[in-house]
């Protein structure tokens, strides 16, 4: 029997079942030696070996306690031994009541309860035959079959509901280790894509960066040997090194902590984005307060469009626009470069790797709950717009 709450209340009914049987049969004996029986010695012997049987029984029922077709035969060894011993000595109907419980744990609730009926019949009888006839001959057998039925039915359903219940049990367990895994996998993929999102607008658009500049470096003449390109690649890769180290601990963008939105923009666009050919109109007031994590996507969004126009769309001129008040704020940034068809774009964004800076700051504009709209065609610019409604924004 598995281990559930209920176990020791059936192994205490089973233990006291043996105790019962084993006390009855010796009372039994007892009784035939006591009152020096004619077949004193059958009695003796035949009690002794239903004794046997019972203890051989149990101990094999233990050990295989699923083969019901050994359950039966053994049942009914013992009750040809019972009804034997019934025949020599009335005293062999107080073992009926143990029976009763045999019968309706090994054969079920059916054919247990028929062979109740039957014992409770053959104890009656052989009662009657032995000592006569009387009320208490037949309402004894009788009580005694019917407080047995009750037992036996509630010991079955007390088993079925400790199954149930253990079922249940195991269920809610796999179940609480099956979303403990999934909330670990979707914490891992959250994380990659978080990752993947700085990643790109950080270090990848500040290497693109030191490529192009050097780029220029190696262009230059003899008269200009491209010494203040090399210094700015210099600082742009110190910059993104400083990032790298500040997102790995989970810190806010550096430039944001010194400068704010505006000024880091304006950073950026008086340096970086300033030698690689791009004017910058920075159109962002610093008296704007914004949460910090707005503050760093609405960045990360700009890093990313401004490099597109840079690398893609060969703008010259660009816009960038923060509007707010306390409870919506507007983001833009407009270029005048070759432009792109968007929704052609946004298909490719599910399945090339070279797209994943619009696939990322959608993503990006997704988790803060706003909008991303993109009004962009071949010859004519893009504009890419962030909505976005503020919750606690000064």
């Amino acid at each position: 029997m598995p281990h559930t709450a209920l176990t020791p209340v059936f192994v205490g009914l089973r233990v006291g079942l043996h105790v019962v049987f084993g006390a009855l049969t010796v009372l039994v004996m007892a009784r035939a030696v006591l009152t020096r029986a004619d077949a004193e010695a059958a009695i003796i012997g035949i009690a002794l070996l239903l004794l046997t049987t019972y203890a051989l029984g149990a101990m094999i029922a233990r050990r295989a306690p699923r083969r019901r077709t050994g359950g039966a035969i053994w049942l009914g060894l013992l009750s040809v031994e019972w009804i034997a011993l019934l025949w020599l000595t009335p005293e062999a109907s107080y073992l009926v009541f143990p029976l009763f419980f045999l019968y309706l744990h090994l054969l079920g609730r059916w054919w247990g309860s028929t062979a109740i009926v039957i014992a409770t019949v053959v104890a009656i009888c052989a009662l009657g035959l032995h000592g006569g006839w009387s009320v208490g001959g037949v309402v004894g057998p009788l009580v005694g079959a019917a407080v047995a039925l009750l037992i036996g039915l509630g010991y079955q359903a007390l088993a079925r509901e400790a199954e149930q219940r253990d079922a249940l049990m195991r269920e809610l367990l796999a179940t609480r280790d099956q979303l403990a895994a999934t909330e670990h996998e979707s914490g891992v993929l959250a994380e990659r894509a978080r990752l993947a999102r700085e990643i790109h607008d950080t270090v990848a658009q500040g290497l693109s960066s030191i490529q192009m500049l050097l780029h220029a470096a190696e262009r230059a003449d003899a008269s200009r040997p491209g010494v203040e390109h090399i210094r700015l690649a210099r600082e742009t890769a110190a910059d993104n090194l400083a990032e790298a180290r500040r997102f790995i601990r989970e810190l806010t963008p550096p430039d944001l902590e010194d400068r704010g939105l505006g000024g880091a923009l304006r950073r950026l666009a008086r340096t970086q984005w300033s030698v690689e050919g791009l004017t910058v109109d920075v159109r962002v007031a610093d008296s704007v307060s914004l949460p910090m994590h707005v503050q760093t996507a609405l960045l990360r969004v700009a890093q990313g469009a401004v490099a597109n126009a840079i690398q893609h769309a060969e703008a010259h001129h660009a816009t960038i626009t923060l509007t707010a008040d306390r409870e919506r704020l507007r983001f833009t940034i407009e270029d005048d470069g070759t432009g792109f068809d968007a929704e052609e774009a946004a298909n490719a964004s599910r399945s090339r790797s070279d797209s994943f800076g619009l696939r990322a700051t959608r993503e990006r504009i997704d988790q803060l709950g706003g909008t991303l709209s993109i009004d962009s065609a071949p010859d004519r610019g893009t504009t890419l717009a962030v909505d976005l409604v503020l919750e606690g924004a000064a």
